[in-house]
């Protein structure tokens, strides 16, 4: 009876330390593999540059439409920007002027 019992014991044991064991495995695949993990750092770290990238060239476009908007204030108007504008939006030029379309310039 007492031989019985610690059998029992014997195997609860080891099936508690095996579901332990498979717990920390899973924990450690987690952790290496997991969205979060040691793989996915990689990934992460490439998004990241290129979100920085992004950033980088949106602000630069702000500032060159921030410097725009500042040329347009209705009190100063700069004169070679409204002119450029009225010319380039009517279509207007002076009969001793040569329009050239250079196209869509960045």
């Amino acid at each position: 009876m007492n031989d019985l019992r610690n059998k029992r014991e014997v195997v609860r044991e080891r099936v508690g330390n095996a579901l332990a064991l498979l717990l920390l495995i899973l924990i450690g695949m987690l952790a290496f593999m997991g969205p979060s993990g040691l793989l996915a750092w990689g990934d992460n770290a490439a998004k990241l540059d290129a979100h920085e990238e992004r950033i980088a060239a949106l602000e630069e476009e702000r500032a060159v439409l921030a410097n725009r908007v500042d040329l347009l204030d209705p009190e100063n108007v700069d004169p070679d920007l409204s002119s450029e504008l009225v010319r380039r939006d009517l279509g207007v030029a002076h009969q001793d002027e040569v329009v050239v379309d250079l196209g869509d310039q960045p």
